[in-house]
């Protein structure tokens, strides 16, 4: 008998992690109590860097309902150094983080001292009670600015550098009818979830284990990071996801927090619960994004890319953490973007300075690349009088030319190429959806006091990171069916997504799926949530799980039936024999444990592809800009949840309009962050966009996966840079304005407006 399949991959199924979250029954972080629990503050480095000369916390231990103050003296001798997970380049090993600082202080939020007490705010009255002498050093705030070495003996404040590229690009330089260099920068911003970090460690003195509850994204790779840094059996320390207020890439990171709060969990043997506040959080979390560059493009005189060379400077805050480095490889890797470029040449300079690390945040390094690259191309069509899709539609790789090597690119990385797709019709969907050429007579045109522009941006974006992910699905008594997975969930909707794979693999009815993820219980091993991987190796490996699950009902269904195989399917939950005769997935259940594991193990990524346009309006006297239409299209190869991969795009368009407009990360000449409150800190909010649009192609899929499946998620973000800053620079054309950094604030724009016109004036 044939069964039906695919009745729900592929449509647009309702969240089924909705309902608790309306109806506010979500269990997060801060939701968890327990009787004798202790609350935990953490006291932050106020300096950019100093020397610590002295702790004095005599009087903070002495106050009541104070239980410990941790320093780095209770630490022991060797503060542990938090691991490099990605971008493990050994020229990063010197700068990594020790979990608490000992000796000095290298940025202000550094963790010092935890205080734990019977209350929070006991905790924090005690830790202003606490004492530290500094002996204050020069802050280093920028690239070969400040005369201190952040470490000693390291050679001016430079982590790595190195040269990456493929082809002769200089000879294409020298044989290039038309040469053009600029430099560009993206500031320094954060991804912003909205709940800030959070955990409850709880130390069983009888068992000698730890529970760590509030962890995510990759918990199975922070429970080996913790047990080796307490000396721990990995077995003894189970991490424990539970809901979780957003991701994008900061989120779940193994920060010092994640060693001091269960340091003092089974110190103390007491439950200890730490809720991280919204100022320390813009002090703490990873930052990220803050690349500049000069890159220079050589052309033939019709538009044809010959060579793409530069230098990229990557700003990595005080230390590298545990990702910090797939920043600027990623920014280098991505500097050709979908683009036939035969050379490409690209010096990578990650530099150290007195401000929080960084980390990855939502298509790390694409952000920043295809700002870069797609201002050039405009500026390049200006110059040669050419349309700027045309030029574009020229270059772009064709599908004939897939899988397209880009080897070279990221040191640490083996061979990798863009993998199927049709980067031109997406390109034309998206010119069509603004409609270009029809909008064509008003690029830079006044209207009721505003400019208007429309600008394009292409983009090629990575995802589906091996090595393997696992899942396990299990046929409860009651007929109902578990799927455990060792991704994790960040808000994605990965529980409806990994419930429709399974709904559509056991045919059973989908409100009888229950999805657990991330949480080191479940598995003996999971790889987590990020680089859009979940659904491409979490969902195949739930697959996996599903075909070996479906063998093993059918033949306890045999057995039950006395039918063979052949004549069996699955439907409703039901085994049903092609004579009629039926026996439902609780009956077999009883006869004992049913389940299946699986696994998919990969290491050849996804490239999704598309193409934004935006139309905007430029008001000249105040610098404001207007999104009076933006349309994203993404190819993501298969859409196992159209919904779900929409409300991604559109939340993706968001945050990167608030980093092209709002998200900006101040410094002082101090290394003080000036802006670490919402008060100050701008981000986007749900009316301030309204004019979005995202389509979501299915026109090439992926040969790496059984689902055939792209990465989808972070392709919102990518291009969203580039479109606007173009469809500003080209409101503002007329004015001979020029876009070259980010963020496009009012006051920004109003100078660049105001320093145009003024030399006119003059001549």
């Amino acid at each position: 008998m044939t069964a039906p399949v695919n009745l729900l991959v592929g449509s647009a199924v309702e969240r089924m992690e909705d309902a608790r979250f309306l109806a506010g029954t979500g269990t997060f972080a801060d939701d968890l109590i327990r009787e004798d629990m202790l609350h935990a503050v953490i006291l932050r480095s106020p300096v950019a860097h100093a020397r610590i000369v002295k702790i004095d916390a005599a009087v903070a231990l002495e106050m009541a309902g104070v239980h410990a103050v941790i320093t780095a003296a209770d630490i022991g001798a060797d503060i542990p150094l938090i691991p490099l997970r990605l971008a493990p380049m050994v020229e990063f090993e010197p700068f990594r983080q020790p979990v608490i600082a000992s000796d000095k202080v290298r940025y202000v939020g550094e963790p010092i001292a935890l205080v734990v007490a019977r209350c929070r705010a006991l905790a924090e009255d005690a830790l202003e009670a606490i004492e530290v002498q500094f002996e204050t050093l020069t802050a280093v705030t920028g690239r070969g600015v400040g005369a201190d070495a952040l470490f000693d003996g390291a050679n001016e404040n430079v982590a790595v550098q190195y040269d990456a590229g493929f082809g002769e690009v200089d000879t294409a330089f020298i044989g290039a009818d038309y040469i053009r260099t600029e430099c560009f920068s993206v500031q320094r911003h954060t991804a912003l979830p909205m709940e800030t970090r959070g955990l409850l460690a709880e130390w069983d003195i009888a068992s000698r284990r730890l529970v760590v509850s509030g962890a995510t994204k990759v918990t199975f790779y922070n429970r080996r990071t913790l047990a080796s840094m307490l000396g721990m059996r990995t077995e003894d320390i189970d991490l424990i996801e539970i809901d979780v207020g957003g991701g994008f890439g900061v989120r779940g990171e193994f920060y010092p927090e994640d060693f001091l709060v269960p340091f003092a969990a089974r110190r103390l043997e007491r439950p200890v619960k730490w809720i991280e506040d919204r100022r320390e959080h813009l002090m703490a979390i990873n930052h990220s994004r803050d690349v500049a560059c000069e890159l220079s493009i050589a052309c033939r005189s019709d538009g044809l890319f010959l060579g793409l060379r530069g230098k990229l400077f990557s700003d990595m805050g005080a230390y590298i953490r545990t990702n910090g480095g797939v920043v600027p490889a990623k920014a280098a890797q991505f500097l050709p973007g979908p683009y036939r470029i035969p050379h490409v040449g690209i010096s990578v300079e990650a530099f150290l300075t007195s401000k929080t690390p960084v980390g990855t945040y939502r298509g790390p390094g694409r952000f920043e690349a295809n700002f870069f690259r797609e201002r050039l191309i405009d500026m390049v069509a200006a110059d040669l009088g050419i349309d700027p899709a045309e030029i574009r539609r020229k270059n772009l790789i064709t599908e004939a030319e897939l899988p397209y090597p880009i080897d070279g690119l990221v040191p640490y990385e083996g061979s990798t190429a863009y993998d199927t797709g049709n980067y031109l019709a997406g390109f034309k969907r998206a010119l069509d959806e603004i409609g270009w050429h029809e909008k064509m007579d008003l690029q830079g045109k006044l209207i009721d006091g505003v400019r208007h522009g429309i600008g394009l941006g292409c983009f090629v974006e990575s995802g589906g990171a091996g090595p393997k992910e696992n899942a396990l699905l299990t046929v409860e008594v009651d007929g109902s069916l578990t799927v455990a997975v060792g991704s994790s969930v960040l808000g994605q909707g990965l529980e409806t997504v990994l419930g429709q794979i399974a709904a559509d693999m056991l045919s059973i009815p989908f409100d009888r799926i229950r999805v657990l993820h991330g949480s080191t219980t479940l598995l003996d091993e999971g790889f987590g949530t990020y680089h859009s991987r979940a659904v491409v190796m979490g969902g195949s490996a739930v697959l996996d799980a599903g075909k070996k699950l479906r063998e093993k009902i059918l033949a306890r269904g045999a057995e039950r039936l006395g039918r063979p195989n052949s004549e069996l399917i699955v439907l409703d939950g039901n085994v049903v024999a092609a004579n009629g005769a039926t026996v439902s997935f609780a009956s077999l259940a009883s006869d004992g444990a049913l389940s299946a594991s699986g696994t998919f193990s990969n290491n050849q990524r996804t490239y999704s592809y598309g193409t934004h346009a935006a139309h905007v309006t430029v008001d000249p006297r105040t610098g404001a800009v207007e999104i009076l239409d933006y349309v994203a299209v993404e190819d993501v190869g298969r859409a196992i949840n159209p919904a779900v991969v929409h409300g991604q795009a559109i939340g993706a368009i968001v945050q990167g309009l608030g980093g092209v407009f709002l998200d900006h990360l101040i410094y002082d000449e101090e290394g003080q962050l000036l802006n670490a409150s919402l008060a100050d800190y701008l981000v986007p909010t749900a009316s301030d966009y309204p004019a979005l649009r995202a389509i979501t192609l299915e026109l090439c899929r992926s040969p790496s996966n059984p689902l055939g499946a792209k990465g989808a998620g972070e392709g919102g973000i990518v291009a969203v840079a580039a479109a606007t800053a173009n469809a500003v620079a080209a409101a503002l054309a007329p004015l001979n304005v020029q876009i070259h950094h980010l963020p496009l604030t009012p006051p920004r724009l109003w100078r660049l407006i105001k320093d145009a016109r003024e030399p006119a004036a003059a001549a």
